[in-house]
């Protein structure tokens, strides 16, 4: 199971990051372009022993030239980027399942049957509605404390077929509970069974979130910036002066 997950998030980055498995599982510092990028772009990720520096067209020589002769965590530092995320894969190596005693009513809902959700908020991280009722949201586990909705593991597609990104919600009242942890266990088992690869993010700040991975069996399998478009809306446009001067 390892491998054919290693594969699809292979996959994933090389779509995402725009370069070859080849390089992914290389040790050098790949610069990549992204063509779709209207504005001036950057994303770094570390997979194993590689680096890739993703920019748009307009970046790729002045970034590959300011990165010259850095190493890892240098680059990772340049105040281009902001925001670091680590992304986690389930481990089948033998991990126990979490036993959590619940007295929640617990359901699942897959595909169209979570339109019957449509207008509930407050779970940003496992389940929005766009303006027309749609989301992005394919499986949802839920949790129910007499009929009300306490928290929410949804899982959505990613850019690759059957690789899905989960997310989760506990209402304030009913944390500390391991109640997350729970639901995030529950539904990847059943995108497992039904082989979809599941991944879980957690942004490097948040400690919470990384011991909700560590106990579902969860491993962290590579780390990335948020994507920045210089658009004026990165942290960073203050000291830039609105614009990019490599």
């Amino acid at each position: 199971m390892q491998e054919i997950i290693r594969n699809k998030i292979e996959e994933l980055l090389s779509k995402e990051f725009y370069c070859s498995s080849e390089e992914l599982n290389g040790k050098a510092v790949v610069y990549s372009i992204n063509f779709n990028v209207k504005q001036s772009y950057i994303k770094i990720l570390a997979y194993r022993n590689c680096v890739v520096v993703c920019t748009s067209e307009d970046l790729h020589s002045k970034v590959q030239k300011l990165l010259q002769n850095k190493n890892r965590d240098e680059i990772f530092e340049i105040p281009l980027v902001y925001g670091q995320t680590i992304h986690y894969v389930p481990d089948d190596s033998g991990t126990e399942d979490v036993l959590v005693s619940l007295s929640y009513e617990c359901e699942y809902l897959f595909d169209r049957d979570i339109l019957s959700l449509a207008g509930l908020t407050g779970f940003e991280n496992s389940l929005t509605f766009d303006e027309n009722g749609s989301t992005s949201t394919k499986a949802v586990c839920i949790a129910k404390d007499k009929n009300k909705i306490i928290g929410i593991a949804g899982a959505a597609e990613s850019s690759v077929n059957g690789v899905w990104e989960i997310g989760v919600d506990v209402m304030d009242k009913y944390r500390n509970a391991r109640l997350g942890t729970f639901l995030v266990r529950e539904l990847t088992k059943e995108l497992l069974a039904r082989n979809i690869v599941p991944f879980y993010s957690a942004s490097v700040t948040n400690i919470d979130s990384q011991m909700v991975a560590s106990r579902c069996g969860y491993i962290p399998f590579w780390i990335d910036t948020f994507g920045t478009i210089f658009d004026g809306a990165s942290a960073y446009n203050d000291i830039m002066g609105g614009s990019i001067k490599i």
